[in-house]
């Protein structure tokens, strides 16, 4: 009989009374509550525990979106009501509130070991491979991929390699990148930005606290070393025009794609990944994304007639790319693609980057326009970010003018001499 009775002071509330309970305390008997306060709900169980003291234990926030959640969060809170009320009964009894502290603290012990373990076993070499299957290789071409990864495995020295990455200082790395900037400056660039990524993720993932890499780049900058540059093997100016005739004279997209690098002095990059999105042909304005470009900022080339001519041509190609792959519409065309349309002309002796060198020269040599806009169309970076945002306000016209005027020289229009004059204004 006492059974019967204890039985019916317990589970008294319906899903109806959940959803419509008003602010204050509700009871679902043996010492569960539903505490309402304005537009939120939570569960309360009440208890004496072993030490003869009154305690509540929170067991959670109250859905009352729907029936169905309330219905749902009522079981939830009278499963757990009768889990602590076992703690209570059993012998000894258990106070629900310290064995749940308890639980807390054993599974935070256990996480801080795993952290343990996994640091200890975690080395740069696994790291670096998850991340980069993880990161790179999705979005990345596959010789790029490839790249990536060998670069650090060939340049890392192996003690480094297979040390885990939690144990790796910034004098080791400092070490390492200063004897690369040393010895292969470009070769120093490519592997610190890597490593860098990689630390910066380890920190996401709790394996580091601090990125060693980020640490040591202020001294490297202070200790770099001058980077030995080899001029790209370019094409003297006057020569240009009568290489542009027999350029047209060969079929395919790559001609194509060449002669639009060279009319608009652009970076192979910026010519195979252009999209039609970019263009604005009623404009003859040619804007490139930030994240396209070298320097990480929107640079705008005016197009010339030639240019403009070229990129109709294009236009039935059918692809988002201004200049597809001929395998795979879906895809820009390889970056090997002008350099073997050259090999094929039996031009060994040029490369594509070094037409902007004759761009280059042909502008500073005729004097067709002041230093400043040359390094403009180019899309130098200028040192100093006021100067950069001035160059880039004002320069828009001369700009155009030397395009133009470069472009009317390599269709053999006008002669090397005869350039736009151009406005000088002081620096």
């Amino acid at each position: 009989m006492a059974k019967r009775k204890q039985a019916a002071r317990i589970n008294l509330l319906s899903v109806r009374e959940v959803m419509t309970a008003r602010d204050g305390d509700i009871s679902d008997g043996g010492g569960l509550l539903l505490r309402c306060s304005h537009e939120t709900a939570a569960w309360v169980f009440r208890y004496t525990a072993p030490n003869g003291k009154r305690r509540e234990m929170g067991l959670g926030a109250c859905s009352r979106q729907s029936a169905q959640a309330a219905g749902a969060s009522l079981t939830q809170a009278r499963d757990l009501a009768a889990q602590a009320r076992a703690m209570l009964a059993s012998l000894p009894p258990v106070d629900p509130i310290d064995e749940r502290g308890r639980a807390r603290q054993a599974a935070k012990e256990a996480e801080a070991q795993r952290r343990i373990v996994q640091q200890s076993t975690t080395t740069l070499a696994r790291y670096a491979r998850a991340y980069h299957e993880r990161v790179v290789e999705p979005v990345r071409s596959n010789k790029f991929s490839a790249d990536w990864i060998r670069s650090l495995e060939n340049h890392v020295p192996a003690q480094l390699w297979h040390k885990p990455v939690a144990e790796i200082s910034r004098a080791e790395i400092l070490d390492l990148l200063r004897d690369l900037q040393n010895r292969m400056a470009d070769t120093a660039i490519r592997v610190r930005r890597r490593l860098d990524e990689i630390f910066d993720d380890a920190i996401e993932r709790d394996l580091v606290a601090v990125n060693p890499v980020s640490a040591v780049r202020a001294k490297l900058k202070k200790q770099s070393v001058p980077r030995r540059s080899t001029p790209r093997p370019s094409l003297p100016f006057d020569a240009l025009p009568a290489f542009l005739g027999h350029l047209q004279e060969q079929p395919g997209i790559a001609s194509r794609a060449l002669e639009f690098t060279i009319v608009t002095a652009a970076r192979t990059g910026e010519t195979i990944g252009a999209t039609w999105s970019e263009f604005d042909l009623d404009r003859a304005l040619w804007v490139i994304p930030a994240k396209r470009m070298k320097a990480g900022e929107e640079h705008r080339v005016h197009l010339s007639d030639r240019a403009l001519v070229i990129l109709r041509q294009q236009q039935t190609a059918g692809s988002c790319y201004v200049f597809p792959s001929a395998a795979d519409l879906t895809r820009p065309m390889s970056n090997m693609a002008m350099l073997a349309l050259l090999k094929r002309m039996g031009r060994s002796d040029v490369t594509v980057h070094g037409f902007r060198s004759t761009f280059s020269t042909w502008a500073n040599e005729t004097g067709a326009a002041r230093p400043d806009v040359i390094e403009a169309c180019l899309a130098h970076r200028e040192g100093d970010k006021i100067r950069a945002a001035y160059n880039r306000a004002l320069f828009a016209t001369e700009r155009r003018q030397l395009l133009d005027a470069w472009g009317a020289y390599v269709m053999g229009e006008t002669p090397a001499g005869n350039v736009v004059a151009l406005p000088s204004r002081a620096a």
